[in-house]
Parts: C-alpha cells; sequence; structure tokens
C-alpha cells in the first residue's frame, strides 16, 4: 500500500542533483522529486485505504456525499488544474477535520460539517485542499520528508478496550495507513489565497473563509486540543491566515453564502448529533472502563440514529469488555450489516470467532477486513489461521505483514516467525564466531539474537586448510539453552595456538533442536 511513498522518500538520498517543478498554482518553481505520474499513483493507491483508517465513508444519509462533490466539483472546475481526478467524500469520523492526497484525493469529516453555517464556509475548505492538491504541496513536502502520520477515530476506540485483550492492538497501528502532508505556513497562506480566489470565481462569499479561519483560530485555544489535534497538525491555524483572509476578502466580490441550501443538505447531520454525542460518551465510558454506562449511552445513540454501524460496533466491545460473546458477535454482525464495507466489525467478529474456536467464520471476515484495510492484527490472526492449517508458507507471509510495528502484535508475529525459521535458518538467529581465547586455546561466542528462548543448540566446527578448503569437521560435546539475547562462550581443547588469527582456521555451524514450548 505505501510503496509509491517508500519510494518517493529514499528519491531524497537517491537522486542529486535535487530537482525543481513548477508550481502549477503560483508560476514558481518548488522542490520536489515526485513525478506527477507518481504524484497521481500515490493518491489513488492511498485514498480509499485512508478512508477506511479514518471511519469509512459516511452513508446513513448518501445526499450528504453527493451535495459535497458537486460543491467541490464546483471549485475544482475554476482551479489551475481542472484536468485533475479529483474525488470528493465525507467521512464517517467526528473530528473537525479534512485533508487531500496527493492527485485530487479530497475528505472531509461530517465532524466538521456539522461546525460550518453554509455553503460558502464549506466552499473554503473544499477550495483551500484543492489548492493543496493543485499546487502539488503534498508532493513537495514528501520531498522534504514532513509526512503526517494521522489517527482515526476508531483507533480512540480501539485503544479504550486496553486491558480487554488484544482488540486494543489496533490503537498502535491505524494511523498507518494514511499519510498526509503537514502544512508549513506558506503553504497553508497560499491554500487560504488561492482557495478564496476558486471561491470566488464559483459565485461564493469570500467571506466565508474568514468566518472559517476565525472559527479556527478560536478552536485552538487550548481548551479543545485533543480533539482538534488532528485538524491543527495538518492545518495550523493562526491570527496572521485569519488577517490574511479578511484583507483577500475585501478585494474580491461578495458573492453569495447560501446559507439554507447548506442546512437543508446536512439536516440529518444536525438531527443525529446529539446520537454522536451518546456516542462520544459511550467511547468515554469504555475508556474508563465503564461498559454497562457505554451501553446506556449508545441506548440513547442507536434510539436516535439505529442504521449508525459505530454505535453497534461499539456495543460489541462494550459486551466483549463484560464476557458475554453471544451479545458482542450480535452486535458486531449488525454493524457489519450497517456498514458492509468497512473494515473494522469484520475484523473484531474475526477475532472474536477465533477465540471461541470458529476457524472458518474466522477466516471469512478476517480476510474480508484485511482486504479492506491490511491492519497489523487482521494479518497476524490470519497467520495463525494458516499455521493451523499446516500453510507455514502463508503464516510467514502473514506473520510479516503484522510484525512491523512496537505493539503486542507486533512481538508476537515476530516471534512465530522466529519459531518458523529457526529450525531451517538456525544461524540467522542464533549467532556463533570461534576466537582464540587469552590461553591460547580455541573458543566459540555463540548468542541467541531472536527474541524467544532456544534449546538444544549444538556447535559444530569446520577446520579449514590454508587453501580454504575444509579439512574436517568437529562437532562440540554439550547443548545448551540460551535466553533472548543470552551469549555464552564455549570452551575447546583444540589449541594451544600462537596467534590469535588461528581463529581464521575455523568456521562455525549451530543446529537448534527446538525453540522452547
Amino acid at each position: 500500500m505505501k510503496k509509491h511513498l517508500y519510494r518517493a522518500c529514499l528519491c531524497l538520498v537517491a537522486l542529486l542533483p535535487l530537482a525543481c517543478s513548477v508550481n502549477p498554482v503560483t508560476g514558481e518553481s518548488q522542490l520536489s522529486l515526485i513525478s506527477t505520474a507518481e504524484e497521481l499513483a500515490i493518491g489513488e493507491e492511498n485514498y480509499q485505504p485512508s478512508q477506511q483508517s479514518q471511519g469509512g465513508q459516511y452513508q446513513i444519509d448518501p445526499g450528504v456525499q453527493a451535495y459535497v462533490a458537486e460543491v467541490g466539483r464546483k471549485l475544482a472546475a475554476v482551479s489551475h488544474t481542472p484536468d485533475l481526478p479529483y474525488e470528493f467524500v465525507v467521512l464517517n469520523n467526528s473530528v473537525p477535520n479534512a485533508w487531500a492526497l496527493p492527485g485530487g484525493k479530497i475528505a472531509i469529516n461530517r465532524g466538521l460539517l456539522v461546525l460550518l453555517q453554509d455553503e460558502s464556509e464549506l466552499a473554503a475548505v473544499m477550495g483551500h485542499e484543492i489548492v493543496h492538491a493543485a499546487a502539488r504541496h503534498g508532493a513537495s513536502q514528501m520531498t522534504r520528508g514532513s509526512l503526517l502520520n494521522m489517527g482515526s477515530q476508531i483507533a480512540i476506540i480501539a485503544a479504550s478496550t486496553e486491558g480487554y485483550g488484544e482488540l486494543a492492538a489496533l490503537a498502535s497501528e491505524i494511523g498507518g495507513g494514511v499519510y498526509m502532508a503537514k502544512y508549513g505556513r506558506t503553504a497553508e497562506l497560499e491554500s487560504d489565497y488561492y482557495g478564496m480566489q476558486y471561491m470566488s470565481e464559483a459565485g461564493y462569499s469570500p467571506q466565508g473563509a474568514v468566518r472559517l479561519q476565525e472559527l479556527f483560530v478560536s478552536l485552538n485555544d487550548g481548551t479543545n486540543e485533543g480533539f482538534f489535534s488532528e485538524l491543527f497538525a495538518s492545518h495550523p491555524p493562526s491570527e496572521e491566515r485569519a488577517r490574511a483572509n479578511r484583507e483577500r476578502a475585501a478585494a474580491l466580490p461578495a458573492g453569495e453564502t447560501y446559507q439554507k441550501r447548506y442546512q437543508q443538505n446536512i439536516a440529518q447531520l444536525i438531527k443525529d448529533k446529539g446520537a454522536y454525542k451518546a456516542q462520544e460518551q459511550a467511547i468515554a465510558a469504555l475508556q474508563d472502563k465503564r461498559a454497562k454506562d457505554a451501553l446506556s449511552y449508545l441506548d440513547t445513540a442507536i434510539s436516535i440514529q439505529a442504521q449508525e454501524g459505530q454505535f453497534w460496533e461499539l456495543r460489541g466491545l462494550a459486551w466483549e469488555i463484560l464476557d458475554n460473546t453471544t451479545n458482542a458477535e450480535k452486535a458486531f454482525s449488525t454493524a457489519i450489516k450497517k456498514s458492509p464495507h468497512y473494515y473494522s466489525p469484520k475484523l473484531y467478529r474475526g477475532m472474536l470467532r477465533y477465540k471461541q474456536g470458529n476457524q472458518k467464520g474466522a477466516a471469512a471476515d478476517l480476510k474480508a477486513s484485511y482486504d479492506l484495510l491490511p491492519t497489523r492484527t487482521a494479518a497476524f490472526y490470519l497467520g495463525e489461521l494458516s499455521l493451523s492449517r499446516g500453510d507455514k508458507g502463508g503464516a510467514l507471509n502473514y506473520y510479516r505483514s503484522a510484525s512491523d510495528g512496537l505493539d503486542d502484535i507486533s512481538s508476537k508475529a515476530q516471534s512465530r516467525i522466529v519459531t518458523l525459521e529457526l529450525a531451517q535458518q538456525p544461524a540467522k538467529y542464533v549467532l556463533s564466531e570461534p576466537y582464540i581465547a587469552s590461553n591460547g586455546y580455541l573458543k566459540v561466542a555463540v548468542k541467541n539474537s531472536s527474541n524467544i528462548y532456544v534449546e538444544g543448540v549444538k556447535v559444530q566446527l569446520e577446520q579449514l586448510q590454508n587453501s580454504g578448503e575444509m579439512r574436517q569437521v568437529l562437532t562440540l560435546r554439550g547443548s545448551y539453552a540460551l535466553s533472548p539475547g543470552q551469549e555464552i562462550s564455549i570452551k575447546t581443547t583444540i589449541g594451544p595456538f600462537d596467534s590469535t588469527a588461528a581463529a581464521d582456521y575455523f568456521r562455525s555451524q549451530v543446529s537448534v533442536a527446538r525453540p522452547a514450548q
């Protein structure tokens, strides 16, 4: 999923001299090692996983998606790059934020829509993001290595289950699916300036951008820092930006706000505000290990909006905390019916089914989740299922996908990899090196570099002739058990030698009977 991003970062050290490209919006030169084709590929490749990792698409009222996309297309048509393959989606995420991936892949959260008052403010958000895409700000920031790893609301939900099994493993990995540029002062001012131009050309009041920036400045007073951290990390507000927007607006035509039309189109979101507020309270209750209180809040949320899959997913987490696996599975199944194209309820039900011994059902759920968003958690359990079927090759592939992290799931995956590879490749994990000790006799240093306890370690020596050809093989007596990281020195009766260079005529090999069970 991230191969283009990795390749782009490698370009920073691989390509010299540094390349410059022309900013399509300003016409000025800017640093970029990302080609236009690769930029488009980055956006295309990461757009769906980015949506999955941040709540998925909002689907309660499909008209909201159509409305936002219509506003976005209207602004894109008057941009400096109208031929970019723009896409616009609304994400089912309470955090007030919006972002643009390279190539014109743009998203806005429902949490931001309910803070806006009219269509001109929505146009200010969308115009700003369109400039980021049109001006290739993302490519420029990737060239500088300034990437922001954004988390998701569902990661917060997963984190709330800490201490209640492996459901919390998602919290440390969700952000890995989406990379967005952390824009600096110049890029933000540029996006404000030209975004207001697009607004004006599309018939909107530029005052919408003034009110938007003033809103962000007021929200950035410190009292809402945690909730708005994603927004402010990627789009830092400032009085400077607000002042610049006021000056810019004074030089542009008045335009329209379309307040009534906006309120009509987001009416369902406004109606459901109480439900999502109750959801936030349920998440807080889960974080405090108050599962019954969480269920009460979720009852309220569902009484307002029963079609929201996230509410049912949270119910499943609460029931699992209470060890009611029957109700937990029912809740996860309902969440899947409500949100059939979203990865996490499939993942949670798959994990639950795995623990209940339903391997067939677990495999189907986990694979479906993994296809939507390849999380480490899904990969680990798919590895466990592959191993139980005797498919060691498939298990290794999944474990390798799960091992790229610092959390408990990654640690377990790394241990499984060592266990599977140890018998075939012992020298990869148990290191050995012959050397001449101070008394002139040959010794062999042996170290367990793996993260598991191993038993039955034996050492074999090859003694070489001056020509480098093997003369004889000696198997040292003894079998050893080594803890992770443990190093031992094995004595031999070979020697004494006059020079430590004599060690060059010996090679050591290790064999491992088994990792400890």
